[in-house]
């Protein structure tokens, strides 16, 4: 053989191997090596050249936030109610030589720790402070958590309560209490509205006798008004009436009085007065002496006028 061809065979391979252990780091990861089994360097993003056969790339970290979904745990309460509460956690790596040299496996160790974790907090809460101290439960595991995980090289950001399930017993009386509740909270309303509408009902008839007490009052104060009124226009009409008879008299004085009437003139007025009054229902009449002695006279006049009309 060509020790030609072995040389650039040679060549080629050693090439190959040199670009072979080129390694480019994605964005948010970061590589540990080791060096002959031990740690050397972590690496960033970006380019780097691993030593063949003496380095080698120990682990792929990455350092974005992730999630852990543990399944549910039993855990008992204060008042030995036995619950079922799966929990989620946030979390992000934020060395990557600690989380590699730091425990063996970080996920199972996370999970035992937020497990026990739980159980402790759940054991100095009863069952009905379980399900309204979401809360503190999220706020105590997360920091007892964080705290545990620091030499991991792991940041607990975020631990949320998922679930909590009762047992199927206390889960049916819990149904039962609610129901009740709003059977009780129904009727409490219901008969608040009923109290609400009696009262309702009660102004307004109250409203509606005193409008019709106070209509009524103005009515008689309208009437009262009107007759009064009525009376007052009557009164002053009698009085225009009786004015006009007296003025219309002293009219008639004044006028008989300008035109001198003689005796006879004043005779004949009285006697057609007096037949005016005699005409009238009286059964007993007292006739002047005056008026006697021209009845007379008129007697005679009628008689002496008789013969001459016969004569005619």
């Amino acid at each position: 053989m060509n020790p030609l061809y072995i040389i650039i065979g040679v060549i080629v391979i050693l090439a190959l191997i040199v670009v072979c252990n080129f390694r480019i780091v994605p964005q948010a990861n970061a590589y540990v090596i080791e060096r002959l089994g031990a740690y050397k360097q972590t690496w960033e993003v970006g380019l780097h050249f691993l030593v063949p056969f003496i380095d080698r790339v120990e682990r792929r970290v990455n350092l974005k936030e992730q999630v852990a979904d543990f399944p549910p745990q039993p855990v008992i309460t204060k008042d030995n109610a036995t619950i079922q509460i799966d929990t989620v956690v946030f979390f992000q790596i934020t060395d990557p030589k600690a989380y590699t040299y730091g425990v063996e496996k970080p996920m199972i160790a996370i999970g035992n720790l937020s497990a026990t974790t739980l159980r402790n907090i759940i054991g100095d809460l009863e069952l009905d402070e379980t399900f309204t101290s979401r809360d503190i439960i999220n706020t105590k595991m997360r920091t007892i958590l964080d705290e545990a995980t620091d030499p991991w090289g792991i940041k607990v950001n975020r631990v949320e309560v998922k679930n909590i399930i009762p047992p199927a017993e206390i889960q049916q009386a819990m149904e039962k209490q609610m129901k009740a509740e709003r059977e009780k909270r129904e009727s409490i309303l219901r008969a608040e509205g009923n109290k609400q509408s009696q009262i309702l009902v009660a102004e307004g008839k109250k409203e509606a006798q005193i409008l019709e007490a106070e209509a009524e009052k103005e009515a008689a104060i309208l009437r009262a008004d009107a007759q009064r009124a009525a009376k007052i226009l009557e009164a002053q009409g009698e009085a225009e009436a009786i004015l006009k008879v007296q003025q219309a008299t002293a009219e008639g004085i004044r006028m008989l009085k300008e035109a001198g009437p003689d005796s006879g003139v004043i005779s004949l007025k009285s006697l057609d007065a007096f037949a005016k009054a005699a005409d009238g229902k009286a059964t007993k009449i007292i006739i002047p002496s005056e008026l006697q002695s021209l009845a007379g006279l008129v007697t005679s006049a009628i008689e002496v006028a008789k013969p001459v009309e016969k004569e005619k």
